[in-house]
């Protein structure tokens, strides 16, 4: 059986990043409907830790898994090290004698439990007065109704407050000014499109120059053309070309030379890198680590399709699909200016033509929406076992280039 295990960020109140859940749960019902939760959850956990690797998952961050009432009562969170792992109690299950003492047992372990989907019932006293964290839906529970659960529960230092389903800036703002520490969903990945806002020259250089790597017709003339007019590009490149790992016995001066060395595929990831990393200062970390994501997710997964895609462009797709959010531009003016295909620029923009399927099947396994995956994938004719494999690739490749930065 094929493991679906896809990831969704959780940031602290300064938008860094705290953990990630790791969805599978739904997925499981909507493709394999003869397996029941508990074999779900076990197998995952399995694939996850010992198969795929926790730390590829989730890098050097908390993992938060939900864990069903018979998993719980058999303690099978005791399996995984508490340093990683964050022990979500489901909302249905309930809280038995039996429940209680296993979860009291794990926290007095050392491990983290957290309280999904709550809404306030005297019945849930026992599971308040153990877990470190309880989770709102901003979704299903209106505002007024959070606030007072807020009010309602005992005021300590250990107990943390998380937001879910957290898609807008103003939902973050009023989160965080409720008193909320985590917030969970894709707020940060919205564009605060500012009327008026130029985009700066040097910015403009910046984005001619990843398009020009990722274009169908790569051109060292070209390329080399453009990583000029920025300094910090051209000591980079010739620092990394320079570097021990490369081992060279005569240093390497120019531009042209490194980019000839380093080839079409070290150029790209260089350049994708670097200045991806640069356009957004300020901006949350896990910003341009999904755009990483999605741009290597997009370029493994489109040599899998029979219906051959150029992996230069759907790489460039992906990368430029936060960049409204990066730049708080609208996508429409931001696409205009850009040297970039028209596959790409009526995907981006309207969501239209061919590419922009694609673009759906990677968003919709990036946010672990399982149906909605499947769907793109029958349509694409792309088979969904090799998903998984170019996902756990795509994670591990995007966070070892994020670490690089920081």
């Amino acid at each position: 059986m094929d493991v679906f295990v896809a990831r969704q960020p959780i940031l602290n109140r300064i938008q860094r990043t705290y953990g990630y859940e790791l969805l599978f749960r739904d997925g499981f019902s909507n493709l394999f409907p003869d397996i029941d939760g508990e074999e779900a959850s076990s197998k995952v956990l399995s694939n996850s830790f010992f198969s795929i690797g926790m730390d590829q998952l989730v890098f050097e961050k908390k993992a938060f898994i939900n864990f069903t009432q018979g998993l719980l009562i058999k303690k099978i969170p005791t399996m995984f090290p508490k340093e990683k792992i964050v022990i979500e109690i489901l909302e249905d299950v309930d809280p038995t004698d039996e429940v209680i003492a296993a979860c009291r047992e794990m926290g007095a372990s050392g491990y983290e439990l957290a309280l999904d989907d709550f809404v306030y019932d005297k019945q849930l006293k026992p599971f308040i007065d153990i877990v470190n964290i309880i989770k709102c839906d901003f979704r299903s529970t209106p505002l007024d109704q959070i606030k007072a659960i807020l009010l309602d529960l005992p005021k300590n230092k250990r107990l943390k407050f998380l937001a879910e389903k957290v898609e807008m800036q103003d939902e973050f703002d009023q989160a965080v000014s409720m008193g909320f520490e985590y917030f969970q969903g894709y707020f940060f990945s919205k564009p605060q499109i500012v009327k008026g806002k130029d985009i700066p020259t040097s910015t403009l250089n910046l984005l001619q120059i990843v398009a020009e790597a990722n274009s169908d017709g790569f051109d060292f003339a070209r390329l080399e053309r453009h990583i000029l007019q920025d300094i910090s590009i051209s000591y980079k490149l010739l620092r990394y070309i320079n570097s021990a790992f490369f081992r060279r016995i005569n240093e390497i001066s120019s531009i042209r030379q490194a980019l000839i060395l380093l080839g079409e595929k070290e150029v790209k990831r260089f350049i994708s890198l670097m200045v991806v990393a640069k356009l957004a200062p300020g901006k949350p970390d896990e910003l341009i680590r999904t755009s990483i994501i999605r741009a290597k997710l997009a370029e493994l997964i489109a040599r899998h399709i029979n219906d051959k895609y150029n992996e230069a462009e759907v790489f460039t797709m992906g990368l430029f699909s936060l960049i409204d959010a990066i730049l708080d531009q609208d996508i429409g003016d931001l696409m205009g200016r850009l040297p970039l295909s028209e596959s790409i620029k009526t995907a981006l923009v309207r969501g239209e033509g061919r590419l922009a399927d694609f673009l759906a099947l990677v968003t919709s396994y990036e946010k672990g929406h399982w149906e909605e995956f499947h769907e793109r994938a029958q349509h694409l004719r792309l088979g969904e076992e090799v998903v998984p494999q170019c996902y756990t690739e795509a994670v591990g490749w995007a966070d070892a280039l994020a670490s690089i930065q920081q």
